[in-house]
């Protein structure tokens, strides 16, 4: 839980010292607990029920009762929505997310897969499964028509094949940016559907189900009875 609902500090007079407040809080966060300033809010839950339209009061001494934080989720609704919440926790795990996202832009690599116009099926078919693996590790795909001669005068068939080739491929990828003409060539990135930590535990499961389970050690057989001595 972020603070407790006591008033901010006031300069002499009454005012609120609004300049302290702006270092506190920073201008992408959202509002909370007192720091929330309007006569009503429509109120969400912690488990997400819509409560309705309460006044800011009210929402303050539900979310004080349940030792957890009012946060302003919708400030430019009329009223403003806010939702009871863990708000440390929120910001905690939000972080996280981010970080991951930074992490899997940052390790999402750019591969390149060249056409020529003219192209024989194996030679495309072959570029299609090299495509394919690069998408399912996680990575993104250039694919690039090289144009010779006066191929260049014929851009819609670059356009029909690098669109048949992102159709072939889009069980594993999807299209960031169309077709374009760069320079003497035609060029389009193609986005993997998964991403880097995402394609990596895939491989990982399918790995370990390919093995085969290890085999239970074999029970020792018992030991013969030994036979009682004559008398």
């Amino acid at each position: 839980m972020q603070s407790s609902f006591a008033c901010p500090p006031a300069h002499a007079g009454g005012s609120v010292d609004t300049h302290a407040e702006s270092k506190e809080q920073r201008i992408s966060d959202p509002r909370t607990n007192d720091r929330i300033r309007v006569p009503e809010v429509r109120l969400v839950g912690p488990a997400g029920e819509q409560v309705g339209v309460v006044s800011i009061d009210v929402a303050l001494r539900l979310a004080q009762e349940a030792d957890l934080d009012l946060v302003e989720v919708a400030p430019n609704s009329k009223p403003p929505v806010a939702k009871i919440m863990d708000y440390g926790k929120f910001k905690y795990e939000a972080a996280q997310k981010a970080k991951e996202a930074r992490r899997n832009q940052a390790n999402t690599i750019l591969k390149e897969v060249r056409f020529r116009l003219k192209i024989d099926v194996h030679d495309y078919e072959t570029k299609r499964k090299r495509a394919e693996g690069f998408l399912k590790a996680g990575d993104k795909v250039k694919a690039m028509i090289l144009f010779r001669g006066r191929e260049q005068s014929r851009p819609d068939q670059g356009v029909r094949l690098l669109q048949r080739f992102a159709e072939d491929v889009s069980e594993f990828g999807s299209v960031e940016s169309s077709p374009t003409i760069d320079g003497r060539n035609m060029v389009m990135v193609i986005g993997p559907l998964k991403n880097k930590s995402e394609a990596k535990a895939e491989a990982n499961a399918q790995r370990a189900a390919a093995k085969p389970p290890r085999e239970a050690p074999a029970e020792a057989a018992p030991a013969a009875a030994t036979p009682a001595a004559a008398e």
